[in-house]
């Protein structure tokens, strides 16, 4: 942990030093003192600066989550939460081992806070919220499970999918007792809608489920995950704007938190956000999609995404397919999902994110475009 020194000088020499280790309660005192600042000039500010709902909340949360990453990284090298790399991995990826995961315990939970926070705990924040956590508590079980046996297999998949369901299935049983008018139908391109009734609870599950394991699929390159996160959510957030003040709030935490994340993940990381955060951010993204009716939105700001898992289900569809006598079948890619194609095609990590970063705000604009 970063320590600070206060020294008694004289005639030019240091008479006496002492350390100050900063301490899990002076990082949790330093948090609720910026929430409280925060709540303080929210009033103040929004009633001069109208577009404060989404900039003001991505600063502040942005700040936080960076801050409190400086006390919270040392903590999980002192934990040995360090990260164990897949054998069959790319190599490259070998020197990465030991890297402290699950940093996605520090950058949810300081999002959440303040979207809580800065939104006055509106219902339609209070929801996403606690799907956030949800399907973050599996990741972290997940996460947990991987550093207690010292090796690449966590909870089971078949734990994990009823896990995502059964907070998905919560969500959506919500959504039908407190916004009934909300599941009837989804925005569609050129002002249609789509009217889907009972069909709401198989696609919101699916949503949920998917967003998860697909934002899951994209961690695996320095700040990947955590940038297109940044993107996403912020894009999401500008559509919202005008007729969803608190979800533009609960989006523009996220993205904030996720920027402030990407200080400490950016290429060579010092901490990865583990199961924990990548699993926890779909879901967010999901719930929003959701809440407001903006499927189509949510599926373009999803792209990045979107082919990061379609090009897994392409690979192991594949290798299925061409199955000879051998047992063995041919690969589509050299490896899945298509970031470490891209890395085991030449292409360094820094030019992966850049290029996926660039993709995805096109993806924002287009949406914006379409909205």
């Amino acid at each position: 942990m970063r320590q600070l020194y206060e020294g008694v000088v004289k005639d030019g020499k240091l008479l006496s030093q002492k350390v100050f280790n900063p301490s899990g309660r002076d990082l949790l005192l330093f948090l609720a003192g910026l929430l409280l600042l925060g709540a303080t000039v929210r009033d103040l500010i929004l009633e001069q600066f109208p577009g404060g709902s989404l900039l003001l909340p991505l600063l502040l949360s942005a700040v936080i989550s960076a801050a409190v990453g400086y006390g919270a990284v040392p903590l999980l090298q002192r934990l040995k939460t360090g990260q164990i790399i897949r054998e069959d991995g790319p190599e490259s990826h070998l020197k990465k081992a030991g890297t402290p995961t699950m940093g996605g315990i520090f950058f949810i939970p300081v999002a959440v806070l303040v979207a809580l926070f800065w939104s006055g705990f509106a219902p339609d924040v209070i929801a996403p919220c606690l799907v956030t956590l949800g399907y973050g508590s599996i990741g972290w079980l997940d996460d947990w499970q991987v550093l207690r046996r010292k090796s690449n297999k966590g909870i089971s998949p078949r734990m994990k999918l009823m896990g995502q369901i059964a907070v998905a299935l919560l969500f959506c049983l919500w959504m039908f007792l407190t916004q009934p008018a909300t599941i009837t139908t989804i925005k569609l391109p050129l002002q249609l809608t789509l009217p889907l009734g009972l069909l709401f609870f198989p696609l919101a599950g699916f949503v949920l489920v998917a967003e998860s394991n697909a934002t899951n699929l994209t961690d695996g390159v320095d700040g990947l995950a955590a940038g297109t996160g940044a993107i996403a959510f912020l894009g999401l957030g500008v559509i919202l704007t005008p007729n969803n003040p608190s979800l533009t709030i609960f989006c523009a935490s996220l993205s904030g938190a996720c920027l402030g994340f990407v200080v400490h993940n950016h290429h060579k990381a010092r901490v990865f956000m583990g199961d924990t955060g990548s699993e926890a951010l779909g879901p967010a993204l999901g719930a929003v999609g959701l809440l407001s009716g903006n499927l189509w939105s949510l599926f373009l700001i999803s792209g990045i995404f979107f082919v990061e898992s379609l090009s897994v289900i392409a690979q192991v569809s594949y290798y299925k397919a061409t199955k000879g006598p051998d047992g063995k079948g041919k690969r589509l890619f050299k490896m899945a999902p298509i970031h470490h194609h891209l890395e085991l095609s030449g292409w360094t990590e820094t030019q992966i994110v850049g290029i996926f970063y660039l993709i995805n705000a096109s993806l924002v604009l287009l949406a914006l475009a379409w909205t």
